[in-house]
């Protein structure tokens, strides 16, 4: 190996490792976090913190992270400090989400009457949570968006935005993480009014977004949170001769059965993690790159003879790019997570994270915690005496809980690393 080849090799090593070091020891979640993520009914829409969920099990999948979601519609800060033991200390959490301040506010201008026991929530929760020595991210409201864009709903944004302000205050009273995820929010709204834009982009109604808002929510809160944005990386120096090779550098990833030349090359890919971005949501890409900026997934090859190439990944072509592209480098996730083995695992993930949750909300959290499914008509409870609801209804969460460590490896089962075909063939 020639001393360029050798130094361009250790430096992209240092460069990729440290990287991915540095970003897995500052990202808020560690290995074997069980996370709490409460809040009121955008939080019980069970998009943003699924895909909370997703992404972090995805880019983390080693940390074997378990969550669960206890957000409850028309909910306030004080509601949740008063139900803080039922929902958040049962599950022995070791990391808590509070995602309040749209209820808190009232719909109304600023007022002190709102804020101040809005802040006593908060307050309580934080107290609770020290006790329980549970690490907490304390998550600022998002913006509202009206369609068309109303007086009523610019002044309720200054009346939350001021509300994250006092979360900011919260969390540095009470040594917590505080993530503004309203700034953001607010600037890719901003952007796409600029623009001319005169829909709402962040689908949903004003208050409750759906996908496309609800993944800039997600990215939002994950950048506040110290995600990586580094998901794998491969760099090949390709040769004219048979054995193809010259220096590979990888990060986060395993590379074998590599065969080919400058002409086309082959390989078998196995990663540390996978890209992921929800499906649902690519409306927002016209107005964020949020896709790209949560995932890098790259691929670099120098030496290729000049022309075009086809990327196909488990034989399905995923992408086509330039020589000239692929010695600069690219970013495979958008292509991956389009057609092929990285696609077709990423939805095996999203489907075992969204059975779990939705057997935990659907089964146990909503009929029974809380009570809304607790009557003669419900076939478990039609036979059992009234006075004795309570007990049956906890005897009922008790076994219904008893399935939740299945679901949560069916998870685990989900993200463990495929190897899959990498082929670098001629444009057809």
């Amino acid at each position: 190996m020639t001393a360029r080849k050798s130094s361009w090799l250790l430096a992209a090593a240092l460069v990729l490792g440290m990287a991915q070091v540095g970003a897995a020891q500052e990202f808020f979640l560690k290995k074997g976090d069980v996370v709490v993520v409460m809040g009121d009914s955008i939080t019980e829409q069970r998009l943003y913190s699924n895909y909370l969920e997703i992404w972090s099990q995805t880019r983390f999948p080693s940390y074997n992270l378990v969550f669960r979601n206890v957000g409850i519609g028309g909910d306030t800060s004080g509601g949740g400090n008063g139900r803080f033991k039922r929902d958040v200390l049962g599950h022995k959490p070791t990391v808590l989400t509070v995602d309040f301040g749209m209820n808190d506010g009232g719909y109304q201008p600023f007022n002190a009457q709102r804020f101040d026991p809005y802040m006593k929530g908060l307050q309580g929760i934080a107290n609770q949570a020290i006790a329980a020595k549970i690490r907490v991210a304390w998550i600022t409201p998002q913006p509202v968006e009206h369609n068309p864009t109303s007086v009523k709903a610019e002044e309720y944004n200054k009346t939350l935005e001021k509300f994250g302000d006092g979360v900011k205050a919260i969390a540095e009273k009470n040594e917590g993480l505080f993530v503004d995820q309203f700034h953001p929010y607010w600037a890719v709204v901003k952007k796409a009014r600029d623009a001319g834009e005169k829909g709402r982009i962040t689908g949903g109604d004003a208050v409750h977004p759906g996908p496309p808002g609800q993944a800039l929510m997600a990215a939002s809160i994950l950048k506040g949170l110290g995600f990586s944005a580094v998901v794998s990386d491969i760099r090949i120096e390709a040769r004219k001769d048979e054995k193809g090779k010259g220096a590979i550098s990888t990060s986060n990833c395993k590379l074998t059965e590599f065969e080919g030349n400058a002409s086309g090359l082959r390989f078998k890919r196995e990663d540390g993690a996978l890209p992921y971005f929800p499906e649902q949501a690519k409306s927002i890409l016209k107005w964020s790159p949020i896709l790209e900026d949560m995932n890098h997934y790259g691929l670099q090859i120098a030496g290729m003879e000049a022309g075009k190439y086809d990327v196909l990944l488990g034989g399905k072509k995923a992408a086509t790019y330039s020589s000239a592209e692929l010695a600069k480098g690219v970013n495979l996730a958008s292509a991956a997570l389009t057609v092929g083995p990285v696609a077709d695992q990423v939805k095996d993930v999203v489907k075992a994270v969204d059975a779990k949750t939705n057997y935990y909300h659907g089964q146990i959290y909503s009929p029974l915690v809380l009570g809304r499914n607790v009557n003669a008509k419900n076939p478990d409870f039609k036979d059992v005496p009234k006075e004795d609801w309570g007990k049956h209804r906890a005897a009922l969460i008790e076994e219904r809980m008893k399935k939740m460590p299945e679901l949560d490896a069916a998870v685990r089962k989900a993200l463990e690393p495929r190897s899959h075909l990498v082929e670098i063939v001629p444009a057809k």
